[in-house]
């Protein structure tokens, strides 16, 4: 008979939205959840509705109500992708609840809103990080931003990264073109229509695009996509696999010679990662935290907006091979310093028990 978990390791995560889904947030509040288990501790998911971040009235109804239904002292780690839209909840429950937030990336940093709508997510999660005891971050990049646009406190934030599962080295196409692959669910931010029309002025050059990611999280991204492939003529070149697990998924970094990211911004960028572990040479949009840990050696990085070097770039890394392979050696000589899922949730268990001090 298994015998529960104490009082101190007992941890109620709350998500808005399947945690079983595909998204880099939901692979990384998942993964933490499993490391704190089996170092021992009970982690329950508080799933709530779905319509975050922008929630209806009858979805804060009912994501108040399952807050308030929680035990007096309970160990709350929020998403950020509710919390950020419910700072009068944070604040009535942060006074009985040991409540914490969990922040991937501020919501305002999504791409595709209106300069309206931003600056209306900006207010509600600057006042709704005022709350609760410690903040997880997940990379040193987003901590910045709290500590210098939303006003937290850097002694309250915490910082631990994805962590990345070993993996075999790509072996890639074998030719006679490169076989690009981009990882991502098609939305906004991810910038695939930009990629695509890129590469269409790049038709002289050998390659042939895998797009890996979910087409129904965003209509209009997925309508601006096809609509790229069709004005570009690329339909041979470009194939949407949709979203890919388990042994699908390693055969398409298997079969890739570069890995691509357009991304405007990335909380951290696991995609990259992964691909990193696998020894791919990576070309990458800077934008977010990508910059501040995806090593100068495996990756050419430009900036976000710059669409002009992103072409140049992809032209290099698909037209030169010696570049590719100074990008692969160095990918595989940093890929040994990616953290683990087992260390990570050794940290994250320090985090919570620095926020079950009084």
């Amino acid at each position: 008979m298994t015998r529960p978990a104490p009082a101190d390791r007992c941890l109620v995560l709350a998500v808005p939205c399947d945690p079983e889904l595909r998204t880099g947030g939901t692979i990384y509040d998942r993964r933490l959840a499993e490391g704190l288990r089996g170092r021992g501790w009970r982690v329950d998911w508080l799933r709530l509705p779905d319509g975050f971040p922008f929630p209806d009235a009858a979805v804060r109804a009912a994501s108040e109500a399952a807050f308030a239904a929680l035990p007096d002292g309970t160990l709350l780690l929020v998403d950020g992708l509710a919390l950020g839209v419910l700072p009068e909840a944070a604040e009535r429950e942060s006074r009985r609840l040991r409540l914490l937030g969990l922040v991937h990336h501020p919501l305002a940093y999504e791409q595709g809103l209106d300069p309206a709508t931003a600056a209306r997510l900006v207010e509600s999660e600057r006042a709704a990080l005022r709350w609760p005891r410690r903040i997880l971050c997940t990379s040193t990049t987003t901590a910045r931003t709290l500590a210098t646009e939303f006003g937290v406190a850097p002694e309250r934030i915490g910082v631990i990264e994805p962590g990345t599962d070993p993996a075999p080295l790509a072996r890639g196409s074998s030719g006679p073109g490169v076989r690009l692959l981009a990882v991502g669910s098609v939305i906004p931010r991810k910038r695939l229509d930009r990629l695509v029309r890129l590469l269409g002025g790049l038709r002289a050059l050998p390659w042939r695009l895998e797009i890996v990611g979910a087409l129904d999280r965003s209509a209009e991204a997925a309508a601006a996509l096809r609509a790229a492939i069709a004005e570009t003529g690329l339909h041979d070149r470009v194939v949407l696999s949709g979203e890919l697990a388990g042994e699908a998924l390693e055969a398409a970094f298997d079969r890739a010679d570069l890995f691509v990211s357009a991304s405007g911004y990335e909380g951290y960028g696991m995609a990259l990662a992964e691909a990193l572990a696998r020894g791919l040479p990576i070309l990458a949009a800077a934008g977010g935290a990508v910059a501040d840990w995806l090593p100068a050696e495996a990756a050419l990085l430009v900036p976000p907006e710059d669409e002009a070097a992103l072409a140049k770039a992809l032209a290099r890394a698909i037209g030169d091979p010696g570049s590719r392979a100074r990008l692969r050696a160095g990918a595989i000589a940093a890929r040994a310093g990616l953290p683990s899922w087992p260390r990570q949730a050794e940290r994250a268990e320090a985090f919570l028990r620095a926020a079950l001090d009084p």
